[in-house]
């Protein structure tokens, strides 16, 4: 039996030592790097998502320390806003002019755990503060008597105002929410398609786009929607003419009023009429049995078609947009393009 040498089993076994020396350093220096990878990817994501980061708005600087989770909007643009862009808002107002009360019905599904702060025009400020906010929402126009009490409670972002703005006011949301991309995709998405009924629309029409009327019953005077308004907007996007009486290039008008004896104003090729109250509070019934609505050609030839005020009016965002261009495609007999 051959005998080992001492010389030769003791390389051996140094070189066993070396190797698992070597091997526990590669892993601790492994397990450093992902502690630090993991480090730096969290840091990152946060740095991408833009917080803390102030935004410039009309009623000064806002600091938004971190990106918001816990939403509350007050106006119905705002709640479309949100809701575009994935966020399930745990407050938002109820249109102040929906006569049957609750939530817009488009957005039904997306609004399950969300509370009711308002009225709109004054929204249950210790109920908003129970929700433990950490971004609200609103405009100027609608709350600048409390813009201080709502700051107080959480980061508060106003736009100037609503209606005819609402693109430029998804730009200040999505900023808000650290949600740019998206939210250009989503308004980017909704143009294509736009465009896109304008052209079938248009080829239905032998190659000239049709004039259209927006017609609003509310409680007072009727009233015209101008080109410069929320749903002028939208019919813009898709290429329709207008009247002389709904141009309108000033941003404090938005809408015309007019009497039963001066709704030929509304004369287009066709007409969109919503109604925002009950029609016992409003001049429907004049408006609709006066001889001068009577003889307007889209009258007389069937091309006068109610559609739903909470989306036309009301909505105020991409998504109620979305469902206005399925309302021109029924009423024009196109067939709506797909997103």
């Amino acid at each position: 039996m051959l005998k080992r040498s001492p010389l030769r089993g003791m390389r051996r076994f140094l070189a066993a030592l070396l190797a698992v020396l070597v091997g526990t350093a590669v892993l601790t220096a492994c397990g450093g790097d992902s502690a630090t990878d993991a480090s730096d990817t969290a840091q990152a994501g946060a740095e991408s998502a833009g917080f803390p980061h102030t935004l410039k708005t009309v009623m000064g600087d806002v600091k938004i320390p971190a990106k918001p989770e816990r939403v509350v909007v007050l106006d119905t643009g705002e709640l479309d806003d949100v809701t575009l862009l994935g966020i399930d808002a745990v407050g938002a107002v109820a249109p102040h002019f929906k006569s049957q009360g609750g939530f817009p019905t488009y957005l039904k599904g997306e609004l399950k755990n969300t509370k009711d702060v308002g009225p709109l025009l004054e929204p249950n400020l210790e109920l908003i503060a129970s929700l433990k906010p950490d971004l609200i929402l609103s405009s100027k126009v609608r709350h600048e008597k409390i813009y201080d009490k709502l700051s107080a409670i959480a980061p508060t972002v106003f736009t100037e105002t609503t209606g005819g703005v609402w693109k430029e006011n998804l730009k200040v949301h999505a900023e808000a929410l650290g949600l740019e991309s998206e939210a250009a995709a989503k308004l980017k998405e909704y143009e294509t398609r736009a465009a896109a009924l304008g052209t079938a629309v248009q080829k239905k029409y032998d190659g000239t786009m049709p004039a259209v009327s927006v017609v609003r019953f509310v409680a007072g005077p009727t009233r015209l929607y101008q080109s410069n308004s929320y749903s002028g907007v939208v019919l813009d996007d898709i290429g329709f003419e207008r009247p002389k009486s709904q141009v309108s290039d000033d941003p404090e008008v938005t809408m015309k009023d007019v009497s039963p004896e001066e709704i030929d104003q509304a004369d287009a090729d066709l007409i969109f009429v919503t109604t925002a109250d009950t029609p016992d509070k409003t001049q429907q019934k004049q408006v609709t049995s006066n001889p001068v609505w009577k003889d307007l050609d889209a009258v007389k030839d069937g091309r006068v078609f109610e559609v739903p005020d909470e989306t036309w009016m009301s909505g105020i965002g991409v998504q109620a947009a979305e469902q206005m261009l399925a309302d021109v495609a029924k009423a024009t007999g196109v067939e709506l393009p797909e997103k």
